[in-house]
């Protein structure tokens, strides 16, 4: 089936007076919600007997749920006396977003923002609301209330054309051979990287030749995931891609998702198996009956808990 049209304060001016020489701008202070972090070096100012332009602060992070632990936040480099350019947009954000089916509450005033080039985990247990956010993000499902920007627009057209979804579920035909679905996908992505999407079937070791109807569900699995990592998109959401595979398999799809990542974009990767995605994740996200209980770097469980993710997640849901 076809893919669904997928401040800061400024610093006060330094006088115009050539001593004592002017100190660098103060930097911003943490959110409450964050854990505390080294703050960026301010950028350097030179001693001129004129005042000095304005120099920002470093951007304060939006403010987020009380539930939510920052990631660490790289030092910036000293940059030269003069205006900073504006921060970029995060690349997702969902704001109290909820998504109501009948009397059923799917998904409850959710929020969350990610930034670019992270893999982020989806953490939860079966209908804890991961398949909803995944595709509401996509854009093929639309929330009953809230919104969501993606590189700072809204889920539309735009939108669907960086966004590479990877649905739980098979949507394409099985009487197609692989080989046709190849070059479907070619035609219909101008993103769509054939030689790369060559490339990983063989390493997974399927016939491009073979119907997909004769292929096994793991089979069949592989060839949707290298479809949707194939592409040069910002944003890939996969959904439970090593649900239905044996766990001999489940290396090879890892493999495939780790091959297919680029720098600069970001996964991601609903599952409730934790202990075989932890090592690739950078962030992760707790949800339990739609609500966010938890967004936090993996660091935060392994370094400052001292335990492993998957030993977390198990004391969280008691599983």
């Amino acid at each position: 089936m076809t893919e669904q049209p997928p401040c800061a304060p400024v610093a006060p001016e330094l006088e115009a007076n050539p001593a004592p020489a002017p100190q660098p701008a103060p930097a911003a202070a943490p959110t409450a919600a964050a854990v505390p972090q080294p703050a960026p070096a301010a950028a350097a100012v030179s001693a001129a007997p004129q005042p000095a332009p304005n120099v920002p602060d470093a951007p304060v992070a939006p403010t987020a749920p009380v539930s939510a632990v920052a990631a660490p936040a790289p030092t910036a480099a000293p940059q030269p006396a003069g205006p900073a350019p504006a921060p970029a947009a995060p690349l997702l954000q969902c704001r109290d977003l909820t998504k109501v089916y009948g009397a059923t509450v799917a998904l409850d005033h959710f929020n969350i923002t990610v930034p670019a080039g992270r893999i982020v985990g989806l953490l939860g247990p079966n209908g804890s609301g991961k398949t909803t956010l995944l595709k509401m993000i996509a854009g093929v499902s639309h929330p009953t209330s809230g919104n969501i920007l993606v590189n700072g627009m809204a889920v539309g057209p735009q939108t669907k054309a960086q966004v590479s979804f990877l649905p739980e579920r098979p949507y394409f035909s099985r009487s197609m051979r692989v080989r046709d679905m190849l070059a479907y996908f070619a035609d219909f992505y101008a993103d769509f990287d054939l030689p790369m999407a060559h490339d990983m079937l063989a390493h997974l070791g399927v016939n491009e030749a073979a119907a997909c109807s004769s292929l096994s569900k793991g089979t069949v699995e592989k060839v949707q995931l290298v479809l949707v990592m194939a592409r040069h998109a910002a944003l890939y959401l996969l959904d439970e891609p090593i649900g239905g595979v044996d766990p001999a398999a489940r290396d090879y799809i890892l493999q495939t998702i780790i091959q297919g990542y680029r720098p600069g974009a970001t996964i991601i990767l609903s599952t409730h198996l934790v202990r075989d995605v932890e090592e690739v994740l950078d962030d992760f996200i707790l949800l339990r009956y739609g609500q966010m209980l938890l967004h936090a770097p993996v660091t935060y469980v392994t370094q400052e808990k001292g335990t492993t993710l998957d030993a977390f997640f198990r004391e969280e849901f008691r599983c």
